[in-house]
C-alpha cells in the first residue's frame, strides 16, 4: 500500500510504496499508474504530464500552470486501492524465442549445475509479469523467474547486445528492444519487435502489468518471422 508522498522539484511527486521488490507491491504501483492515466485522459485530473512506474515507486510529473502539489496530493490520498482493477488494463502476450541465438547457456549450465535443456524448459514454463519498462525505451523487466535460475549480471558487460536478445538476471527476464550495451545472461533471441520509435502515440508493445509467456521456435521460423 502507498506509504509516503513527497516532492521532487517544483513539478514532480514520488508515490512511495516501500523498499521491497515483489509482485504484490508492484501491482499496487501499476494500479495507481493506470488510474492516474485514466483520470488524466478523462479530464478529471488536469495538468498531468507523465507517470513513470518502477518496482515500488510511481513518479508523477505535472504542469504548474494547470495544477499544483496540494491538488495532486489530495487526489492521491482519496484513492481507494481496493476498487482499482488491474485486469482490465493488462494484456497477455506469447513471445516467440529461438534459443539457437544464446550466448550464455553453456556458462549458465555450469554455474547453476542445471542441464541446458532444463534451463530452457523452466524459462518456457514461466508466466512472466512485467514490473516496469526502463533502462532504455521499451525495455521490459519481467518477473518472476524460478529461484533455481537466479544469476548475477556478467562481470564484464558486453558493448553490444543484438536487438531482440532475451536475458536473465536474478529474478528478472528482459528483452533488448534494440542493439545496446548490457550485462544480462543471454539465452535466446526473439524476432518480435517490442519498440517502434515511428509510433509516437504508443511505441512500446509491452506495458507494466502485462503477462508474457515465451514460445520456442526454430532458427528457420525465426528468420521467416524476422523478415515479415
Amino acid at each position: 500500500m502507498l506509504k509516503k508522498l513527497s516532492n521532487i522539484g517544483d513539478c514532480g511527486i514520488v508515490c512511495d510504496f516501500g523498499e521491497e521488490v515483489n509482485r504484490s507491491i508492484n501491482t499496487e504501483v501499476i494500479k495507481l499508474f493506470h488510474h492516474v492515466k485514466k483520470k488524466s485522459s478523462d479530464g478529471n485530473l488536469s495538468g498531468i504530464l507523465n507517470c513513470t512506474p518502477s518496482y515500488n515507486k510511481l513518479i508523477i510529473n505535472f504542469d504548474l500552470n494547470k495544477t499544483n502539489t496540494n491538488k495532486i496530493f489530495d487526489f492521491l490520498k482519496s484513492v481507494d486501492f481496493s476498487k482499482l482493477n488491474l485486469s482490465e488494463n493488462m494484456k497477455e502476450w506469447t513471445i516467440p524465442i529461438c534459443y539457437d541465438f544464446e550466448m550464455d547457456l553453456e556458462n549458465m549450465s555450469k554455474v547453476l549445475k542445471i542441464d541446458k535443456e532444463e534451463i530452457i524448459n523452466m524459462h518456457l514454463n514461466t508466466v512472466f509479469f512485467i514490473y516496469m519498462i526502463g533502462f532504455v525505451p521499451g525495455h521490459p523487466f519481467m518477473g518472476d523467474l524460478d529461484a533455481k535460475l537466479f544469476l548475477n549480471r556478467l562481470t564484464t558487460p558486453r558493448v553490444k547486445i543484438p536487438a531482440g536478445s532475451v536475458g536473465i538476471v536474478e529474478k528478472f527476464c528482459n528483452i533488448y528492444p534494440y542493439e545496446s550495451p548490457g550485462g544480462w545472461n543471454i539465452l535466446g533471441k526473439t524476432p518480435k519487435k517490442i519498440f517502434n520509435n515511428r509510433d509516437s502515440t504508443n511505441p512500446c508493445l509491452l506495458s507494466p502489468g502485462d503477462m508474457v509467456k515465451f514460445k520456442s521456435i526454430s532458427k528457420k521460423e525465426f528468420e521467416k518471422l524476422n523478415n515479415e
